[in-house]
């Protein structure tokens, strides 16, 4: 609970921000849709992964509750990055090439800003069946609940500054002394710059770069694996270009809800 209530704070903290730089940009039923499709996944879908995972292990595997407990922090923490993170990057990226998976993740993508209100807003079924989320419940099963804590403050606070419309890295560019600092973290981390490339509208403003960029809290996978780009720069338009436009309870309940026929 602790650890809820430091990421909720975290949240405030970049919203407050947007808020008093004006950078705000959502009409009243997109904040409205973020905040319910965001608490959604943070207090109802990840807790019943958790015990999803948790029960299920207890199932197949009686004897594994805490039986790693004793690793190392390191090693831990190693576990998450390629359990959570990693996987979590190639299960984005599946996102993008498999159409049933994009459905359910249009969500993501159809607002039309950068906010820390949007960073958990997506279909209820893309969430439940994320697979990092998944290994993570098994992970604290394990034994390695007190890393995951802090390692999920720190993933949350990249995370929310990555969607934040209060673009940190921007000013750091333009100081030359912090240029090789730079270069290392917008490889490392995932960044508002090469975060908003992925969300950017228009594939032809030589900024979007829609299908990469995939990283959660390590943009080092997309540096691996070739998917990504860096400019230093930010797309003018945020959504989604050629697509009909779904209503909000389709996006978050699809397919409970039905598409509209011209994209069914």
């Amino acid at each position: 609970m602790e650890t809820r209530l430091i990421i909720v704070l975290i949240g405030l903290a970049f919203a407050l921000v947007e808020f008093l730089r004006g950078r705000m940009a959502h009409t009243r039923e997109q904040l409205t849709f973020d905040l319910v499709t965001g608490g959604t996944v943070g207090f109802v879908v990840s807790p019943l992964v958790a015990v999803g995972a948790s029960l299920l292990l207890d199932l197949v595997l009686p004897a594994s509750r805490d039986a790693w407990a004793d690793l190392p922090v390191w090693a831990a923490v190693l576990l998450f990055l390629v359990g959570d993170d990693l996987v979590h990057y190639a299960w984005h990226r599946l996102s993008h090439s498999v159409p049933l998976l994009y459905t359910l993740h249009r969500a993501h993508h159809s607002a039309p800003y950068m906010s820390v209100s949007m960073m958990y807003r997506n279909n209820l079924f893309y969430y439940a069946c994320m697979p990092s989320l998944w290994v993570s419940g098994a992970l604290v099963h394990l034994g390695l609940g007190s890393v995951y804590a802090v390692y999920l403050v720190v993933k949350l606070t990249v995370i929310a500054g990555a969607h934040s419309s209060v673009r940190w890295d921007e000013p750091l560019y333009r100081i030359p002394a912090l240029h090789p600092v730079m270069w290392v973290v917008e490889r490392v981390i995932s960044t508002p710059s090469t975060h908003a490339m992925h969300h950017g509208q228009h594939a032809d403003d030589g900024v979007t770069h829609y299908k990469g960029n995939y990283g959660n809290l390590l943009f080092v996978w997309d540096m691996i694996f070739g998917t990504g780009r860096i400019t230093r720069r930010y797309p003018e338009a945020y959504g989604i270009e050629g697509l009909a436009d779904q209503s909000f309870a389709t996006e978050f309940a699809w397919p409970l809800v039905p598409l509209a026929p011209d994209e069914d």
